[in-house]
C-alpha cells in the first residue's frame, strides 16, 4: 500500500464527491439564459433579490426578459441581514398563496442562502428548526436558479445554507445536498463596480474555502459502509486541483478587483475562482477559520468573510506544526506563486488581508482578551467543521489560535 507523503493518503483512501447543479455556466453575459431556464420550470417564479439591485438597468431587463418568456415574477428584495428565521417564514407564506413553482435568487450569500431556505419551507413546510444540521430535508426542494453578484460564497454551487436563530444566538447551518441549485448562472457583470470592502471581504472568503477545503483531513469510513454519506466529507481527491487553481487566481486577482471596481479581467478571474471554491468546499467542507468565526460574527456582527479572511493565517500558522499538513500548505503557496514553504503562505496571507483591507487582529474588530475561552468553547460545538480540520482539536488549541489573532501575533519564523 502507497503512501503519498504530500497528501498523506493511501492508494486504498484516495475518495472523491461532487454534488454539482446540472447546469453551471460562467462569463459575461451568461445572465441570458435564465428566462429560457425558468420557462422550463415553472411559470410563477419568486424572486429573491438584495435590495440594492431593484430598479437597477440589469435587474429590470433581467425581469423583463424573463416576463417576456411567458413567466410571471413575484420580486421580494427585503432579505434581512443575516437571515433570521422569522423573516424566511414570513417570505415562504406569501409566495406559498402565489403558488410559485420556481426561485430565482439573484444577490450576495444572503440571498441564494434565503432561497435555499425559503425552498425548503415551500416543499417540506416548518419550523425551520428541523432541517438544522445534516442531511435532514427529507427530499427535493422547489427549483433554484442561482446568479450570484459577489464572487465570495460559493453558495449557487453548495449544499449548505445559514439562518441566524435568535433562541439560540447564533447562525446555524442547513446542509443537504437537496440545497444545491439546479442551476448556477455566474456573470462576471453583474460584480462590475461592487463597493471595495464587499469585493474584499467576499473574495477573501473564497480563498479561505479553496485553502480550508485543500487543508481538508481524511474523514474515518469504510469504503463499503452503508447509508447516507455526511454532507461534508473531508478530503476530496475530485476537488484538490479546483482548489488549487482557485488560490492561485485569487491571490493575484483579489487585490486588482479590490483596487478597480469596474476591472473586467479581474471580476471575471474572482468569478471562476469563487465558483471553483464553492464546487471544492461544498462536498468536502471547512474547518477552523469557519468554526471560530461563527460565534465571532454573532458578537461583532461583522462581514462573514472579514472573520474568516482574519483568522486564516493564524489558522494555517498552526497547522503548519503538522509536517503532513505543511506539506499541502506549501503546495497551495506554489499555486499562489509564493515562496518561504508553509511559513511564505501564512506571511503572504496576512499580506494579502492588509493590502486589501481586512483586519489583522481580533482587537480591531472589538473583541476583548477576556472573551476568548468562551468563543472557543462555541466553536466546539460546529462538530462538522471541528471533525474536518485535518489535526485534532481541543479547546486548548483554539484559544491558542485565538490568542495570536487578537494580538496580531504570529510566529516566528512566519514573521522572518
Amino acid at each position: 500500500m502507497t503512501q503519498d507523503g504530500a497528501s498523506g493518503m493511501t492508494q486504498d483512501t484516495l475518495r472523491g464527491v461532487l454534488r454539482l447543479p446540472a447546469q453551471i455556466q460562467v462569463g459575461f453575459g451568461v445572465r441570458a439564459q435564465i428566462p429560457r431556464l425558468l420557462a422550463a420550470h415553472a411559470d410563477h417564479v419568486l424572486v429573491i433579490a438584495d435590495p440594492f439591485l431593484v430598479g437597477t438597468p440589469v435587474f429590470t431587463q433581467m425581469c423583463e426578459a424573463v416576463r417576456a418568456a411567458g413567466v410571471e415574477l413575484h420580486v421580494h428584495s427585503e432579505v434581512a441581514p443575516e437571515l433570521p428565521v422569522e423573516s424566511l417564514t414570513a417570505i415562504a407564506e406569501v409566495a406559498a398563496r402565489r403558488g410559485v413553482g420556481a426561485i430565482l435568487a439573484v444577490g450576495g450569500g444572503s440571498a441564494l442562502d434565503a432561497a435555499k431556505l425559503v425552498a425548503v419551507l415551500l416543499t417540506h413546510g416548518g419550523p425551520l428548526s428541523r432541517y438544522y444540521g445534516e442531511n435532514l430535508v427529507p427530499g427535493p426542494v422547489l427549483p433554484i436558479i442561482a446568479v450570484p453578484t459577489t464572487a465570495g460564497t460559493g453558495s449557487e454551487v453548495t449544499p449548505v445554507a445559514v439562518v441566524s436563530d435568535p433562541e439560540r444566538g447564533l447562525k446555524i447551518g442547513v446542509s443537504s445536498p437537496h440545497l444545491v441549485p439546479v442551476a448556477a448562472i455566474v456573470d462576471p457583470e453583474l460584480a462590475l463596480g461592487a463597493p471595495a470592502s464587499v469585493t474584499a471581504f467576499a473574495g477573501i472568503d473564497a480563498l479561505v474555502h479553496a485553502v480550508e477545503s485543500y487543508t481538508a483531513g481524511q474523514l474515518p469510513r469504510d469504503p463499503d459502509e452503508e447509508g447516507e454519506l455526511p454532507v461534508f466529507t473531508g478530503r476530496n481527491v475530485l476537488t484538490e486541483a479546483l482548489s488549487l487553481e482557485a488560490s492561485g487566481r485569487i491571490r493575484r486577482w483579489l487585490p486588482v478587483a479590490v483596487s478597480t471596481p469596474g476591472h473586467r479581467r479581474a471580476r471575471a478571474e474572482m468569478a471562476v475562482a469563487s465558483l471553483q471554491a464553492g464546487i471544492a468546499f461544498g462536498p468536502t467542507g471547512t474547518h477552523l477559520s469557519h468554526a471560530l468565526q461563527y460565534p465571532l460574527g454573532a458578537l461583532t456582527k461583522t462581514p462573514h468573510g472579514l472573520g474568516t479572511g482574519l483568522l486564516l493565517p493564524y489558522v494555517l500558522d498552526v497547522l503548519r506544526e503538522d509536517v503532513a499538513t505543511a506539506a499541502r500548505i506549501e503546495t497551495l503557496g506554489a499555486a499562489m506563486g509564493v515562496t518561504g514553504g508553509a511559513a511564505g503562505v501564512v506571511r503572504s496571507l496576512a499580506a494579502l488581508n492588509a493590502e486589501i483591507g481586512v483586519p489583522g487582529t481580533l482587537a480591531d474588530i472589538g473583541i476583548s482578551e477576556s472573551q476568548l475561552p468562551t468563543i472557543a468553547e462555541l466553536a466546539l460545538d460546529s462538530v462538522r467543521l471541528i471533525s474536518i480540520c485535518p489535526i485534532p482539536v481541543d479547546h486548548a488549541l483554539l484559544v491558542r489560535i485565538l490568542r495570536s489573532a487578537h494580538a496580531g501575533r504570529l510566529t516566528e519564523s512566519a514573521l522572518r
